[in-house]
């Protein structure tokens, strides 16, 4: 056990001291780590790549555990073909991703360059380009803190939705009651990607949605589409040092879109009754962009580095000057900082449109 900085082990860089730290480099020292933390009564906060996290200033005054387990293990072929594959909570997602595209395990390709580890991904049922890692797993194995033994979640009973499941709904301050374990996942086997749903990406692919690309090329042309956002950890580049995006696309009752600009646009959202249809329109609610809102409410790329906004970090932080939707640590910002920053959008959004933005990252003993 040592003394840490959240700071330094999250991607935005922000956040003070743990009163405990440790790292568990395998299923049973999580066990061992948290339990015994729990025994104490001690709080308790899951720690994995960090790249979700914003904790205070303050710090965190209990036991961090940090998952640090890595692992991939190929299990028995079901009778349905494809591979099921076992993945360690710890594990690097975008390694793993890579590894599915070389052995052809088909459906994480779009999902590539998206910072964190395994274990993280299905409690926000992490999305990207029209996919979402809850379309590929065939269960989760965890600890339950309340019952002191292992459970294991089948794919629908994590009852996945948009960045949410029920391992998120059982998560409060960071704090969750099911601690992930590890990750096993079902995929078909082929050199091409799941159908491609992102107007964007199918451009820069060359293809129409709804058709396949090889996975290796759709790795490609994501990172590269990422990158140019900012959304790809990059040392050299301070709109990297983020949570990524900030806040989720709002869902709002359809009657909303009578109150925003001509044009503003809005996606049907897609309820699923199952993880394996293809889900059925909802006919009373639309999601937002986050980001078109953000912008047309007067926040553009860089808010908080010039003039009267800079006033609010200080300069320290503000929206990246690649993307609106993600707050960046221009060196040397605070907790507060990026939260500051956080409020002003979300408020000036709400003045101008009357909708609440909602943050994606999990925000500890802070106020936004």
């Amino acid at each position: 056990m040592t003394e840490k900085l959240l700071s330094e082990l999250t991607t935005a860089q922000v956040g003070g001291p743990a009163k405990t730290y440790v790292r568990a480099t395998s299923e049973a020292e999580i066990i061992e780590a948290v339990s015994a933390a729990d025994a104490a009564g001690e709080p308790v906060l899951i720690v994995g790549g960090g790249s979700n996290l914003l904790v205070s200033d303050e710090g965190f005054n209990g036991t961090v555990v940090h998952i640090a387990s890595e692992g991939v293990e190929v299990l028995p072929i079901p009778a349905c073909g494809g591979a099921n594959v076992r993945v360690q909570a710890g594990t690097i997602w975008d390694d793993f991703v890579k590894l599915s595209i070389e052995n052809e395990w088909v459906g994480p390709a779009a999902l590539s360059g998206i910072p964190g580890t395994v274990g993280a991904t299905p409690v926000q049922n992490v999305g990207a380009y029209g996919v979402e890692v809850g379309e590929f797993i065939a269960s989760v194995r965890t600890w339950d803190r309340e019952k002191n033994t292992r459970k294991t979640f089948a794919s629908a009973d994590l009852r996945f939705g948009y960045r949410d499941s029920v391992l998120k709904r059982a998560t409060v301050n960071g704090s969750p009651r099911y601690v992930v374990l590890t990750v096993d996942f079902q995929f078909t086997l082929g050199s091409l990607s799941s159908p491609i749903r992102y107007a964007e990406l199918a451009r820069s692919l060359g293809v129409e949605p709804g058709q396949r690309a090889e996975s290796a090329l759709v790795r490609e042309k994501v990172l590269q589409l990422r990158g140019s956002k900012g959304m790809v950890l990059n040392p050299e580049d301070r709109d990297t040092f983020s949570t990524g995006s900030f806040f989720t696309n709002p869902i709002v009752p359809r009657s909303t879109l009578d109150s925003l600009p001509e044009g503003a646009p809005n996606f049907p959202v897609v309820v699923k009754t199952s993880p394996f249809t293809a889900g059925v329109e909802d006919p009373d609610h639309v999601k937002l962009s986050a980001a078109w809102l953000i912008q047309h409410a007067g926040f553009e790329k860089g808010f908080g580095l010039e003039g009267e906004s800079r006033e609010i970090a200080q300069g320290r932080a503000s929206l990246s000057t690649k993307h609106t939707l993600a707050i960046t640590n221009r060196g040397g910002a605070s907790a507060e900082d990026i939260f500051a920053i956080a409020r002003a959008v979300r408020d000036g959004v709400h003045e101008r449109f009357g909708v609440t933005l909602v943050p994606e990252p999990v925000v500890v003993n802070g106020e936004i």
